[in-house]
């Protein structure tokens, strides 16, 4: 029975992407694996494997994952909904003060 994956493969991806293109920008600098791991909450170890391996196939990660578009969509629904709520917590108190005010009368 194979090991179960534990990253979706565009996690994989998009981490060996970001090391690869850290490398093209300054070659020089060292630790590159490891921060990007610590980023993304991959042990440095298998992400040193994946861009082994990438850099072996010599194939480039895919550019673009296919539910970044999806990703963003549910980004966006995020922010209105948080802006939505600190709506409703301001009129909540607003109302509630209202309401005390009344009741001290």
């Amino acid at each position: 029975m194979p090991a179960q994956r534990r990253y979706p493969p565009e996690v994989m991806e998009r981490a060996v992407r970001m090391v690869l293109d850290i490398r093209a920008q300054d070659p020089d600098r060292v630790g590159v694996v490891g921060t990007v791991g610590d980023l993304m909450k991959i042990h440095p170890e298998v992400l040193r494997h994946w861009v082994k391996k990438a850099e072996a196939s010599g194939r480039e990660p895919t550019a673009e994952v296919p539910g970044d578009d999806r990703l963003r969509e549910l980004e966006r629904e995020i922010r209105d909904l948080r802006r939505a709520n600190a709506v409703l917590r301001a009129a909540t108190l607003m109302f509630a003060s209202e309401l005390e005010l009344a009741q001290t009368r």
